[in-house]
């Protein structure tokens, strides 16, 4: 069996769970916004605050693997966590501008 650094595996695994806590934040937007007949006027609380939870956790895990993917200069996970930065901050303005 072929063993990895525990450095690679943490950028493994917290490349994995931050694309699955972006999902779960697009598939709870679509839940939200797409799916009922009627578009709310204004965002539940409690999604508000599941959104504030998710998008923590995306922000932790994202900042982290920036943080050890420059320290062990690995080039693909610098590159994978700079773009979903991107995305995190991207859909945050775009969900921002929907419901001010």
């Amino acid at each position: 069996m072929f063993i990895r650094s525990g450095k690679i595996q943490f950028l493994f695994w917290s490349a994995f769970f931050s694309v699955f806590v972006f999902l779960w934040i697009a598939a709870v937007w679509f839940q939200i916004f797409i799916l009922p007949e009627k578009v709310p006027d204004h965002v539940p609380p409690d999604a508000v605050v599941l959104f504030f939870i998710l998008y923590g956790v995306l922000a932790l895990l994202v900042m982290g693997g920036t943080l050890v993917s420059v320290l062990v200069n690995n080039r693909f996970y610098r590159i994978f966590f700079g773009s979903m930065a991107v995305v995190m901050f991207g859909s945050m303005m775009i969900a921002k501008s929907m419901y001010g």
